[in-house]
């Protein structure tokens, strides 16, 4: 049987990085998927590889990408290696664009999606706590927080504005059914 690649997307702040570490703690079916990223490796948040543009490009002209993308003035992707997760039967889970998101379902055979939203001033509080954007960086963030999604993507809805622990459980309970 072939694992699932589930792509988890929402605005920034809303805990998408938390929400995937704490599956991943709860659940040995689920794996995560390291992102390259032409950032900063010392960069705080999540846990990629970071690399130069001319590195990135390189690496995407080997074929080491089973996705890749841009936003927000950088470049994005997922690594081949989440194929040998998929093949043994483990979910993958990704920290993807919205945009992408068509390229993930024709790519991945077998594919769903969190869409994680959380209330506006909860995004808020978040970001700014966050220290790495201006007031105007977040109200921007903000304002496409509620950027719809392609035509013919089917997620699971998630809010995450209460505990983390309670939409890891919605999470896990929806994609792990107990059968009676």
């Amino acid at each position: 049987m072939r694992g699932r690649f589930i792509a988890v997307v929402g605005p920034s702040g809303v805990g998408k990085d938390s929400l995937m570490q704490a599956m991943v703690a709860r659940e040995p079916r689920v794996v995560l998927a390291r992102r390259v990223i032409t950032r900063c490796s010392d960069a705080v948040g999540e846990d990629f590889d970071g690399v130069t543009a001319a590195e990135f490009q390189s690496l995407k002209e080997a074929g080491e990408f089973a996705l890749s993308w841009e936003a927000h003035d950088l470049h994005y992707a997922i690594p081949m290696a989440v194929n040998t997760h998929l093949l043994a039967g483990r979910d993958v889970l990704a920290n993807l664009s919205r945009t992408t998101l068509i390229h993930a379902k024709d790519r991945f055979a077998q594919f769903e999606v969190i869409n994680l939203t959380a209330e506006r001033g909860v995004l808020a509080a978040r970001l700014a706590a966050r220290g790495r954007e201006t007031a105007q960086q977040i109200a921007g963030r903000l304002d496409r927080a509620t950027a719809h999604l392609p035509e013919g993507i089917e997620p699971l809805h998630l809010d995450n504005s209460g505990p983390l622990g309670q939409t890891v459980q919605a999470a896990l309970d929806r994609l792990y059914p107990v059968k009676a």
